[in-house]
């Protein structure tokens, strides 16, 4: 049986940064996708995690600066497709790599990337998975074996894959991310990659070389522990889906954690940032 999504209109004023700040927000309440447009932002979420309420309360309808309207209607899955298709657009990450859809023309590039998110989240538009791309691209995989966790379409798995890695496992416990990973998968012809359901709590005794998570600032908080246990010795793990102001947070947690910070990355008010596990 399908399930029927909420599609919330959000009209935001000043319109950056409070569009970030709200996606930022709204990501905590288990929104899975975000479209931003010339108003603000779509934010689509699961049926049965709507609760009107919660909006309400969010952080950001507090401050006396910022003026939000929203409106509220429910859509079927297959409806996403028709939506997504009216605004997506290809993305170019450096001059190597492209992310498109299976309408748009194949470019001349290095790493051409097909994507067809249905509700997964990681396109390529938002700032964090942008980041993210170009830290992988920067990174050496060849021979490696990668965990992509909370993988959301599957692009950076598929980026690691394509870039050399030996074995990747990606985990997303939504669902619709865990077949629509498996589908852009099979679209790239990636057949390494092993993709999962589930959160933190499938891993078991397995070790990678990176690890890979741009999910939201309390998930990171709270699973880093777990990261670093399933860390090779001189393991690299690279973190987004938190804003700017949150790296502190972020950098003092993996220093308890015996990581070492080795260089980040900002794009309007969104970071990532990369850590290396010190024990030898």
């Amino acid at each position: 049986m399908q399930e029927n999504y909420i599609e919330c209109a959000f009209k935001v004023h000043p319109l950056q940064p409070a569009s970030d700040i709200l996606i930022a927000q709204l990501a905590e309440l288990d929104f899975e996708s975000f479209i931003e447009t010339h108003e603000g932002v779509l934010a689509y979420i699961g049926k049965q995690h709507w609760n009107e309420d919660r909006i309400k309360e969010l952080q950001i309808f507090t401050q006396p600066h910022i003026e939000i309207e929203y409106g509220v209607r429910e859509i079927k899955q297959e409806n996403w497709n028709a939506q997504w298709e009216q605004s997506f657009e290809p993305i170019r990450i450096d001059e190597s790599c492209v992310i498109r859809a299976p309408f748009h023309a194949r470019p001349e590039v290095t790493y051409d990337i097909v994507i067809e998110p249905k509700m997964s989240f990681g396109t390529g538009h938002h700032e964090t998975t942008h980041l993210m791309l170009r830290h992988i691209l920067n990174a050496g995989f060849k021979g490696k074996s990668v965990l992509d966790m909370g993988c959301g379409t599957g692009v950076l798995a598929i980026l690691a894959s394509m870039k050399g890695a030996s074995r990747v496992d990606a985990i997303d416990n939504d669902p619709w991310s865990y077949v629509n990973a498996i589908e852009n998968v099979q679209r790239n012809l990636q057949d390494n990659i092993e993709v999962h359901e589930g959160d933190a709590g499938w891993l078991e005794e397995q070790k990678y070389d990176y690890i890979l998570a741009n999910i939201n600032r309390n998930v990171l908080l709270t699973d880093l522990p777990l990261y670093v246990r399933h860390l090779n010795p001189n393991g690299v793990l690279m973190l987004s889906g938190f804003l700017t102001a949150d790296l502190p947070l972020i950098s003092e947690k993996c220093r308890e954690e015996g990581l070492d910070f080795l260089k980040k990355s900002e794009k309007k008010d969104w970071a990532a940032a990369v850590y290396q596990y010190s024990k030898k």
